[in-house]
């Protein structure tokens, strides 16, 4: 049921991809085997959100024996609704003081470079490097393979989720400049919508309401049975 519902969130969810990663996608080497380079572009991504998926998983395990789910989900979700209003001199300051504002710098710099290769190795690179811009519907996602529970089960939910997202960013691929940029602009529009939405999911996920898939009730028993045993 979890990687139907993550392959689900990735096809559904994935208009949003065509507003953020459709210039990346259209900007790809077209020499050689087209089909084979989008293939290796898309199969880069879900290398990245699998990755994710192990990541969270280890972490969610974790942090549920230790009883602290919760407390971190509710962070995580206020934290995402100050950025939302934030405002964009601010959220600047915040990326410089933080310096991911020089990561990212770099992330774009690999990115690139790769470009400029086109072999098929630098082209699933740039889908590697493209699984870790930020992405509202990646942090969805993460929010779900956090709640699966064990590494294994989140990465296959990742996994499931980025090839959810493929038929989407082929598509984009296909049409080429039948996208236009205005088109690709409103659904940028809808990113501080969708970032609202995951905020608020990390917070109701964190608020324990037994709502299925959307805050799911803890067993907050077994956490402390769990810890005793170690």
């Amino acid at each position: 049921m979890e990687l139907l519902t993550a392959i689900l969130l990735g096809l559904l969810g994935s208009f949003h991809c065509i507003g953020m990663c459709g210039p990346l996608v259209l900007a790809l080497p077209v020499s050689g085997s087209f089909i084979i380079k989008r293939i290796l572009h898309n199969l880069g991504r879900v290398f990245t959100y699998g990755l994710f998926g192990l990541i969270f998983g280890l972490a969610g395990s974790k942090l549920y024996i230790a009883g602290l789910q919760q407390i971190v989900s509710i962070t995580l979700g206020g934290l995402i609704l100050v950025s939302v209003f934030m405002p964009y001199n601010l959220r600047n300051k915040f990326l410089q003081a933080t310096g991911l504002n020089i990561l990212l710098l770099k992330l774009k710099k690999g990115i690139s470079k790769l470009y400029k290769s086109g072999s098929l190795k630098a082209v699933f690179g740039i889908g590697v490097l493209n699984g870790f811009l930020p992405c509202g519907l990646v942090y969805v996602a993460l929010t779900g393979a956090i709640v699966v529970g064990d590494a294994l089960n989140s990465t296959l939910f990742m996994i499931f989720f980025g090839l959810g997202t493929i038929p989407s960013m082929v598509a984009v691929s296909l049409a080429g400049k039948m996208i236009n940029v205005n088109f690709r602009d409103r659904l940028r529009k809808l990113i501080p919508a969708l970032t609202l939405i995951i905020a608020i999911l990390f917070i109701l996920r964190g608020l324990n309401l037994g709502i299925p898939y959307i805050s799911p009730k803890l067993n907050l028993n077994k956490q402390t049975e769990d810890v005793k045993c170690h």
